[in-house]
């Protein structure tokens, strides 16, 4: 599937399942989402774009490059979205970070917009989307619509667990969008939970329940 690029690092693999394990606390937790998101911005990222500036070494000036354009732009879905900023803005700590906020409705789990705000001017920025789960593909199709519709066209989706319902839904909806997925679980059950997955990622971020 093109612009779908499923994550095999051994890495990436062992701290997922740590974070699936139903013992894992809070504060683990957290840690894990982060340095996942790091090790899957290494590899989503490898195609930023460079131009060569004028550096001074100790010994010499000389031609070396560095990321060009507009800063990029991290947009979290809120709430359990939050846990991977920080990975990205490790790597890339001069990006912006924009938000969009969606709230699921219990009865028939499509999402609804609450919040959206976003870097000035998006249309010229790199964007990652991220957010620990993709399950039906609503919530995330909706965000790209909202950040389409604010001018942004550069996106890439980043995902630490998926189902393929929702992998499905969001390349069908946004086939120029590249998606990036941790791991590509095997479906959502009869409440839109992603199975094995790994429960409510913002209740495990936060510690809430």
């Amino acid at each position: 599937m093109e612009n779908v690029f499923i994550m095999d690092h051994p890495l990436i693999q062992h701290k997922i399942s740590i974070i699936r394990n139903k013992n894992t606390g809070t504060n683990e937790f957290r840690k894990l989402i982060e340095e996942i998101a790091i090790l899957m911005g290494y590899e989503a990222l490898r195609d930023l774009p460079l131009e060569d500036v004028t550096v001074e070494t100790p010994i010499e000036t000389c031609q070396s490059p560095m990321i060009s354009g507009k800063k990029l732009a991290v947009v979290p879905v809120l709430r359990a979205g939050l846990g991977m900023v920080n990975g990205i803005t490790t790597l890339v700590p001069s990006a912006k970070i924009g938000h969009i906020g969606l709230y699921r409705d219990p009865v028939t789990h499509e999402p609804h917009e609450y919040y959206c705000k976003l870097p000035d001017p998006i249309e010229q920025r790199q964007i990652v989307l991220v957010d620990p789960m993709l399950a039906t593909g609503g919530s995330a199709v909706a965000a790209v619509d909202f950040i389409k519709q604010h001018g942004g066209k550069n996106i890439k989706c980043m995902f630490i667990i998926a189902a393929p319902e929702g992998m499905e839904r969001l390349h069908k909806a946004h086939p120029d969008v590249q998606i990036y997925i941790g791991h590509l679980d095997r479906e959502l059950n009869e409440n839109a939970y992603i199975c094995p997955g790994l429960g409510d990622a913002g209740d495990r971020i936060f510690g809430t329940k």
